[in-house]
């Protein structure tokens, strides 16, 4: 009678949240939305194929939905745990009574790019031309060229240069067909055009000291509630674990690399290269005092460029947008 009370407290300790790995007959699941065909994907894949979420007791579930709408409304519904998302959008649904929170997944960034024969060499040469901008009007690497331009040329470029916002592939494709004469992209849409023999004018963290900021602020992180995670420390701890440990093999391996090729859709081998250097540029420690310090210093810069439409209410970030639970 006494080994049976001692099992049904086993059991019962197993359900619950938190219990040690050993009590568990099964890896915790963890739900992630992503667009279908995002660079996400590429280490979720590593992390699946590689059985990295296993080893810290985990199981990823990858929910693939259409679009960025898609993967918010999910997690606010509580159908999935986890999204990437940036940090402005943490802190303003934070700033509504929300508690999601935000773990760093990339810190990789675009630039200004100009055809390779383009006689711009700089952000003043932008002057009156037409450049295309991905994101929209609020886009965080717009609102940082434009500071960037106001400090140190005294420039406005809402008004000194023809601003045309559009989707990332056709900012390139309205580019290459001569229609652009520069292009503000993503990393990955820049990557490839710097395959094709295009020039970056300037990164995006080229701006970065003139703006104050001596390191870059994170760009898109892992977003969750969290509730959940002080609930669930295992799940989003041994997630944050994997997540790492998948950036370490794509950092160091290129036969990993060449895995996962087809999910790049790398047209050629100058795509896959500029592809791959460019997103273990972007790697970044999951939780940085310095990036946190970087994004509080940019936040009132937005807010004073963009306005509440962009970062809410306050030109602060609010308390609790960054995860300071375990990660490691």
């Amino acid at each position: 009678m006494h080994s049976r009370r001692s099992f049904l407290k086993l059991a019962a300790a197993a359900a619950a949240p938190g219990i040690p790995p050993a009590l568990r007959e099964a890896p915790l699941n963890v739900r992630v939305a992503v667009l279908k065909f995002g660079t996400v994907n590429w280490e979720l894949d590593v992390i699946v194929h590689n059985a990295l979420d296993r080893a810290n007791d985990v199981a990823v579930k990858v929910v693939e939905l259409a679009g960025k709408d898609g993967t918010t409304v999910a997690l606010q519904a509580g159908a999935v745990d986890v999204i990437v998302t940036d940090w402005l959008w943490v802190s303003r649904r934070r700033a509504e009574g929300a508690d999601f929170t935000f773990a760093s997944h990339s810190g990789a960034t675009g630039g200004v790019m100009v055809p390779g024969d383009s006689k711009a060499r700089t952000v003043a040469d932008l002057k009156g031309r037409r450049v295309g901008i991905a994101g929209g009007p609020t886009d965080k690497s717009w609102i940082m060229l434009r500071a960037y331009a106001r400090k140190t040329l005294g420039m406005d470029l809402a008004k000194d240069v023809e601003p045309v916002f559009g989707a990332p592939p056709l900012l390139n494709a309205l580019i290459q067909k001569g229609e652009l004469q520069a292009v503000l992209n993503f990393w990955h849409y820049e990557a490839r055009l710097k395959a094709a023999g295009y020039r970056e004018l300037i990164q995006v963290r080229d701006m970065l000291p003139a703006l104050g900021l001596s390191e870059p602020p994170p760009i898109i992180g892992w977003v969750f509630s969290e509730k959940w995670a002080r609930q669930e420390p295992d799940a989003i701890g041994g997630f944050l674990k994997a997540s790492r440990r998948a950036k370490q093999l794509l950092a160091a391996s290129d036969a990993e690399w060449d895995r996962i090729r087809p999910l790049t859709e790398a047209e050629n081998d100058a795509t896959f290269a500029a592809l791959r250097a460019s997103y273990r540029a972007g790697i970044t420690p999951v939780s940085n005092a310095g990036q946190i310090a970087a994004a509080e210093k940019l936040m009132p810069i937005l807010f004073e460029l963009a306005g509440a439409d962009m970062v809410g209410p306050s030109a602060n970030v609010t308390p609790g947008t960054f995860w300071t639970g375990a990660s490691e």
